[in-house]
């Protein structure tokens, strides 16, 4: 089954929305210029609501790895999704502190981006094409990848079905496109956990 990421959760009712929808991970923004920033304490109070068998993603740019480790260690998030300039020496740096998985985004404009991907020291990799502008890339340049991944990027209920059929990622990440009027909308993210298990094949 393709993994499944709501990320950015910043409300109670968020919280309630997954733990029926039960997908495999969600997302607390720890960027502080994001729109969907919490702080370490409001994503512990809101991971405390969160059913046990969905793993917590916090998202990060550029942040110190203590602070990163820090979170992981206090089990207020189960892995770190890194957004930033982040190289390998910074993982293995923060690897080497907690033990934790690790997923590094990637942007796609190129081939040439994607090789980059390719050789990353992440545990995973999410591939995406932009900074949460709600803008997809061009899924034809996967055709011939061959490592899991994450795809990020302009997906919504509208779009992840086929996405999921013409690249069968190892998951699917979502933010922006499970939103209205700049909050979670429940329908929209249930509709959009639906069109991925539809679509789902081996």
């Amino acid at each position: 089954m393709v993994k499944i990421k709501l990320c950015g959760m910043m409300r109670p009712e968020d919280i309630c929305e997954a733990n029926i929808l039960e997908p495999d991970y969600v997302g607390f923004v720890f960027a502080k210029k994001s729109k969907r920033y919490v702080t370490s304490e409001a994503a512990r109070s809101l991971a405390e609501g969160l059913n046990n068998g969905i793993r917590k993603v916090g998202v990060f740019v550029n942040e110190d790895p203590d602070e990163v480790s820090r979170l992981l260690k206090e089990k207020i998030i189960d892995l770190a999704q890194l957004h930033g300039d982040e190289d390998d020496d910074y993982m293995e740096n923060l690897r080497g502190k907690t033990g934790c998985e690790l997923i590094k985004a990637i942007k796609i404009r190129s081939k040439e981006d994607l090789e980059k991907a390719y050789k990353s020291r992440g545990d995973h990799i999410l591939l995406d094409a932009g900074a949460g502008d709600g803008r997809t890339f061009d899924w034809e340049l996967l055709k011939d990848f061959d490592r899991p991944y994450f795809l990020a990027g302009g997906l919504d209920p509208s779009n992840v079905g086929e996405a999921v059929r013409l690249v069968n990622p190892f998951g699917v990440d979502v933010s922006s496109g499970i939103e209205r009027n700049g909050v979670k909308d429940p329908e929209l993210m249930k509709q959009f956990v639906e069109k991925v298990r539809k679509n789902y094949h081996k």
